[in-house]
């Protein structure tokens, strides 16, 4: 037991003082170790900033597409020679699958307008139905919004954005006033939000009816939640099937959820190919702790055979020199912890994109340094551990 006890403080008491000779010999050389440890500094803080930035712009899209509307299905219509799209009884049939609360049709058009002897052409113009106002209850600043009557009866009503009030109703009061589409005369009953994306929205059955068509080929379909999107989508297949006399893509269902999965597995890849990288950097760090290390050993030959000679074992004096590389390795890794953790919220303010602490990346990095410290150092430390105490003493 005594012995063992003796064994264990000897083992401690050599790693102290490998350590403090370690520690003396950077400092020592300052120049040559800053320059090395800057290798695994800016290795380490491009593998932290990346991967910080990435996850805080990966968890931003996410919540996009949340607040565009998980608990959504877009349905995109190409229909056949038979029927090229959805008439009205179509989307009332669509309303009683299982979990679908509502639907909104969407018809777009591109529209001259004129209002008061001026004129502008390229007009966005959407034709949505009642329901999509319930859902986007922040949409209308002023007025109201379309209702029930005014797609049953195809009323030229419209709501109209924040471009054509600048363009067409500076300093006036749009509500009430008349202005033409494509030469048919519209009465405006509200103004769009700035989250509005048309410059016009108008009933889409009117909408149709400037279009000269009777079908609808896209559609929104909302749901109860968006955990069931799945068993809902493969509830519509059938119902579409039987629509379009089972001919084969004549639609196409999406999911917020789908994209959003393909999203985040591209900024994945995205994240894992600039890691690599950036890790790049670190093993051409690595390289110069090897290098250094070997410069190290072949200026100390003196020291290493006066050690041998008064019994110094080659395991200790290959430790010697591997806890001064892993301590060049690990100082390099916590001065870019730091560097990476401020160029990681500087960059993620720049992008918009809320910054979250990633520990992950940090253990990522300072791993890889470690790593990088013990493996680029053994070599130099296993050659100064054979070398011959004889040989080594005649070089003093």
């Amino acid at each position: 037991m005594k012995k063992m006890f003796f064994g264990v403080y000897r083992f401690f008491a050599m790693l102290l003082e490998n350590a403090r000779m370690s520690v003396s010999n950077i400092f020592n050389n300052r120049l040559r170790s800053f320059l090395t440890i800057l290798g695994i500094m800016i290795g380490v803080t491009a593998v932290i900033a990346l991967i910080t930035t990435i996850s805080a712009v990966s968890r931003s899209i996410s919540n996009s597409f949340t607040s565009m509307g998980a608990g959504q299905l877009t349905l995109s219509v190409s229909g056949s020679d038979l029927k090229p799209g959805l008439n009205t009884e179509n989307l009332n049939a669509l309303l009683e699958v299982d979990g679908i609360v509502g639907l909104t049709p969407s018809v777009s058009l591109s529209a001259s307008m004129i209002y008061g002897g001026e004129r502008d052409t390229g007009i966005s113009v959407k034709g949505v139905n009642e329901y999509y106002f319930t859902r986007e209850d922040e949409l209308v600043e002023r007025g109201r919004t379309i209702n029930i009557f005014d797609v049953e009866r195809k009323s030229a009503v419209c709501l109209i954005g924040k471009d054509v009030l600048d363009s067409f109703f500076y300093g006036v009061n749009p509500l009430e006033k008349t202005v033409y589409l494509n030469g048919i005369a519209f009465t405006v009953i509200g103004i769009l939000g700035e989250d509005a994306t048309n410059d016009v929205m108008i009933p889409y059955t009117t909408a149709l009816k400037m279009n000269a068509e009777a079908f609808v080929t896209s559609a929104t379909l909302y749901l109860t939640s968006a955990e069931i999107s799945d068993s809902v989508v493969s509830s519509l297949e059938p119902v579409l099937d039987e629509m379009f006399s089972f001919e084969e893509d004549t639609y196409s269902i999406s999911t917020m959820e789908a994209l959003e999965n393909t999203m985040t597995e591209l900024l994945g890849m995205m994240s894992a190919l600039l890691a690599g990288i950036a890790s790049i950097a670190l093993i051409v760090g690595g390289i110069g702790i090897m290098n250094m290390m070997l410069t190290s050993v072949t200026e100390r030959t003196g020291e290493i055979g006066l050690k041998k000679a008064l019994g110094a074992r080659p395991g200790e004096i290959q430790m010697q020199f591997l806890i001064e590389s892993f301590l060049l390795s690990m100082m390099g890794g916590v001065l870019g912890v730091g560097q990476g953790v401020i160029l990681s919220i500087v960059m993620c303010r720049l992008m918009g994109a809320d910054f979250s602490l990633s520990y992950g990346s940090i253990a990522l990095g300072v791993g890889f340094s470690a790593a990088v410290g013990i493996i680029f150092g053994w070599s130099p430390a296993r050659k100064a551990s054979r070398l011959n105490p004889i040989d080594a003493l005649r070089s003093m």
